[in-house]
């Protein structure tokens, strides 16, 4: 037994390497493919975006970083008050500065490679996808084994919406990273009551995801919801220590930003604005609202297969299968809240589901071959692989042949044909 044990170990690591090398591959930044790059001689492999251009939010990143760079961060309040300024005379929604953490490590990926603004932020943004699909991996295998690790690692790789991340300079992919590393710590502070390091490790993660985006309150939402949840379905010991860690963390975000900002009213001034702006954006009213289940279309014009064993996953679910109760409570928690944020949809916003829709969707795969005896973990792997090759179809329609930017239903329709160009 042994023996077959080392064989398959080896078998495992050769795979994941191989899922790997795909997944870091599709994330790779399109400026390291310049004619004076070494990766040159694959450009021509490489399913590099249509869309090309610069977008607005991206523009506006690029100059927070730039400010940084020709002041230093002390000078951060007077980019927070010049952007009140700015935006109490515009009718649009900006994006605020209170998203410090992407711009600060954009200014700091600048100042260590010396790169262009928008290339640093653009690596960043890629840098940051691959750590997401490497924490998905290490999540699906602590949560239910290494073949689950594979199964979740092999298709959070082609996932369209996480490729799609890494190659523009916005923020979402980057903080679905921080959203799922809080996630997977409080699985594990449930899991080991009492172990500091865990909790300290979430508590500080719950601080830079609120210095990430303002979003962060959905997901401290999808997390109360799990500590609610767990006096029933008993993931874990819930203990003060860690409710104490749910609360400072958000906290220590909220003056870390306080200071950036120059003051509490600069703060919430800041976030007044950008609520009372978006919902008057006329770019906003026409893309960002519809009814509860938009998010659903979506994901099911994006990722149909994995939105549909996913939900089958949660259709057979019961109480004995605690990791699928535990991320679809998640989901539940922030769709709830987060359907019902008027001119305020897009599926970029749902970049944090991504690991959770995938672990569903390989716990569906499981259940189906699971009558199979002999050759079970072969057909599995075909299953995924077969899921996985209609995923990277779905990025290449999407996003090589059709130049899509921002993941709003029209767009979507547009690109995959449904709803035809005129």
């Amino acid at each position: 037994m042994s023996e077959i044990q080392s064989r398959f170990r080896k078998i495992h690591i050769v795979v994941l390497a191989l899922i790997f090398a795909l997944g870091i591959f599709l994330r790779l930044s399109p400026q390291m493919f310049a004619p004076s790059a070494p990766l040159h001689s694959i450009a021509a492999l490489h399913p590099q975006p249509a869309f090309d251009q610069i977008g607005f939010d991206e523009n506006l990143y690029r100059q927070y970083v730039n400010h940084l760079s020709k002041t230093g961060i002390g000078s951060y309040p007077d980019v927070v008050e010049s952007y009140i300024a700015t935006q109490s005379t515009l009718s649009n929604a900006m994006l605020p500065p209170t998203r410090f953490l992407y711009i600060f490590s954009a200014y700091v990926w600048q100042s260590i490679f010396g790169s262009e603004t928008m290339d640093s932020l653009r690596d960043v943004a890629a840098l940051f996808s691959i750590l997401t699909f490497s924490l998905a991996s290490l999540c699906a295998w602590r949560m239910r084994g290494s073949i689950w690790g594979l199964g979740v690692a092999a298709l959070i790789a082609v996932a369209p919406t996480q490729i799609h991340m890494s190659q523009h300079a916005l923020i979402d992919g980057f903080f679905a990273f921080w959203a799922l590393l809080s996630l997977w710590l409080l699985w594990e502070c449930l899991a080991a009551p009492g172990n500091w390091r865990w909790l300290t490790a979430y508590a500080v993660v719950l601080a830079l995801l609120v210095m990430t985006k303002e979003n962060s309150f959905f997901v401290w939402l999808g997390l109360v919801a799990l500590i609610l949840a767990n006096r029933w379905l008993q993931f874990g010991t819930t203990t003060k220590a860690l409710l104490l860690a749910t609360v400072a963390g958000p906290l220590l975000g909220v003056v870390v930003l306080v200071f950036l900002a120059g003051g509490l009213g600069n703060l919430i001034e800041t976030y007044r604005l950008l609520v009372t702006k978006a919902a008057q954006s006329p770019y906003s009213i026409l893309t960002g609202d519809g009814p509860w289940y938009r998010y659903l279309v979506d994901l099911l014009l994006v990722s149909p297969l994995i939105l549909l064993l996913a939900l089958a996953t949660i259709f057979r679910i019961n109480r004995t299968m605690k990791p699928e109760l535990y991320l679809a409570i998640f989901i539940a928690a922030s769709y709830l809240v987060m359907c019902n944020v008027k001119y305020g949809m897009n599926l970029r916003y749902a970049n944090m589901w991504d690991t959770p829709l995938r672990f569903l969707a390989v716990s569906s795969l499981v259940a189906l071959v699971a009558p199979l005896s002999r050759y079970r973990n072969l057909v599995l792997g075909l299953a995924v692989a077969l899921v996985a090759l209609i995923e990277l179809r779905q990025y290449l329609i999407l996003a090589v042949q059709y130049p899509l930017y921002e993941l709003v239903t029209h767009d979507l329709l547009q690109a995959l044909h449904i709803l035809k160009s005129p």
